[in-house]
């Protein structure tokens, strides 16, 4: 189901929590969410609809992905660059890195490692800085 985007500063700079697989319908909604607003987002975090859980969805061409838990595990190539958030106003510096490696469990909880480089990498950096509440 498609959900409304948490736009509360307050509310993002919680902290979430890793997700369970009693977290399932937050994975569908986070997804339908994000293809229904693909026209000015490519990356979404639970807690932009409101769950202060572990769980992104990445959308990378034609693919919307989620990542449950994910975990950066590998990082080289760093830059800085500036970045806008559909729940914030404006844009932000911040650095990120080109090439990525991430440990995270898929739709159906099942372990999965990544490697990922370039635009999609950093959506995947983006969307788990929302899980320490930094806003971006």
């Amino acid at each position: 189901m498609v959900k409304e985007i948490v736009r509360d500063p307050l509310f993002l700079q919680q902290k979430s929590e890793p997700a369970t697989e009693a977290d399932a319908q937050v994975i569908v909604d986070l997804m339908d969410t994000l293809k229904a607003n693909l026209d000015r987002c490519v990356g979404m975090a639970a807690n932009m609809i409101g769950v202060k859980k572990q769980i992104i969805v990445v959308a990378a061409g034609p693919f919307v992905f989620p990542m449950v838990n994910p975990v950066i595990t590998a990082k080289s190539g760093k830059y800085e660059t500036v970045e806008s958030c559909l729940s914030l106003d404006g844009e932000r510096p911040c650095v990120r890195y080109k090439e990525i490696e991430v440990d995270y469990l898929d739709q159906n909880f099942k372990a999965q490692h990544g490697k990922y480089t370039g635009f999609t990498a950093q959506i995947i950096q983006h969307e788990i800085q929302h899980f320490s509440g930094e806003l971006i």
